[in-house]
């Protein structure tokens, strides 16, 4: 029975990238897939890269700016392997709050600072950052719309995944799709391989960057539950340049053309309809932002799910079974944490000096 050095379960973009990476370093890699490769948690998301955004959790920060700052090389790599155009984007992002709060690395824009860089943001009601400009007084009434400007990139996760793919495949990386893992073969305390629905894999180090499904798969669990996003794209309407987010919406645009709106965070299981009152409700709020947005055609509807755990952290780690290691829970982080999370895991697995303190993400912390 053929074997390999390393069996991955999951083929999202945690999963692609942890192959390449181990690939790189001569081992030969097995990646097995319940569904098809990428589409789930990669394909439905929206692809901001902001590593020093208030929603991540301080813990996390450190690792969040250093995959943010590893981007371009990761896409250049992929692009280079796979002949792929991936669209990463260097516009920056634009923070509209009625709060004012705002991560240190943001600046605050005047009115006329925000119509000369985002036009399709002019008829929202932003009050700007007061008479003074950026670092003049605050507005008296804090409910007013403030904007800021944070230096941030995007990109596309479906041309990601798609270039991930085929440079893994350029590494002579194994892919087994439509294959579910139902358990993880172990003897006297030892990883031996893998066992589908269909066949058994054999290989002396598994891991388990299964996302929503990573908790399915014994002999271990993980605390790992789906969280779903629902999220659509249109297209027409008023050119947007920037990522736009505020409390109630994010506006990511495409190189293409369309605009992808999002996104929602509900207890649902699996399931992944999507319901029509909530698109809705997600299209007003992006109107509110850009009112031109109303002459805009729906394009695409869909939901995915998201890796959650119970401190919203990632799990990353050997587990107490020899050879038997974990990557997931990445939750709404996975795209911008591909990079480093590739870098953690291969370093472990290879027992190579870390580049990362990650203690605090190890598994046994939910034991």
């Amino acid at each position: 029975m053929k074997s390999w050095d390393a069996i991955i379960i999951g083929g999202g973009i945690i999963g692609l990238s942890l192959a390449i990476s181990l690939r790189k370093q001569g081992l030969r890699v097995l990646i097995v897939e319940r569904g098809e490769p990428g589409r789930e948690a990669s394909h439905a998301a929206a692809g901001m890269l902001a590593g020093s955004g208030l929603e991540i959790p301080p813990l996390l920060r450190p690792l969040a700016e250093e995959s943010a700052r590893l981007y371009p090389e990761f896409v250049h790599e992929l692009e280079d392997e796979s002949g792929i155009k991936v669209d990463l984007r260097e516009h920056g992002t634009i923070l509209v709050s009625q709060g004012r709060e705002f991560p240190g690395a943001a600046e605050l824009m005047s009115i006329e600072q925000l119509a000369a860089t985002e036009p399709a943001l002019a008829e929202t009601g932003i009050s700007g950052a007061g008479r003074g400009g950026p670092g003049g007084p605050p507005p008296h009434d804090q409910r007013e719309i403030v904007a800021a400007y944070v230096s941030e990139r995007s990109v596309d996760p479906r041309a990601l995944v798609l270039a991930a793919i085929k440079a893994a495949k350029h590494r002579n990386v194994d892919i087994s799709a439509g294959a579910e893992v139902k358990a993880v073969l172990v003897e006297h305390n030892r990883i031996t391989g893998v066992e589908t629905d269909k066949t058994s894999y054999a290989a002396p180090v598994v891991v388990n960057c299964a996302g929503a499904w990573a908790g399915c798969v014994g002999p271990e669990r993980f605390p790992v539950m789906p969280v779903k996003g629902q999220m659509l794209a249109i297209v027409g309407g008023p050119k947007v340049d920037h990522v736009v987010r505020s409390e109630k919406v994010y506006l990511v645009p495409r190189s293409d053309g369309r605009l992808v709106i999002g996104s929602t965070l509900e207890n649902a299981g699996y399931n992944k309809q999507t319901d029509v009152d909530t698109i809705q409700r997600l299209f007003q709020a992006a109107v509110e932002l850009v009112p031109g947005l109303t002459t805009a055609k729906k394009h695409e509807a869909w939901a995915g799910l998201r890796p959650g755990t119970p401190d919203a952290l990632p799990i990353l780690g050997e587990t107490s079974l020899k050879g038997y290691f974990v990557a997931t829970g990445h939750y709404r982080d996975g795209i911008l944490l591909a990079p480093v999370t590739a870098q953690i895991m291969s370093d472990l697995i290879l027992v190579n000096a870390p580049h990362h303190n990650f203690a605090s993400l190890a598994p046994d912390r939910f034991s």
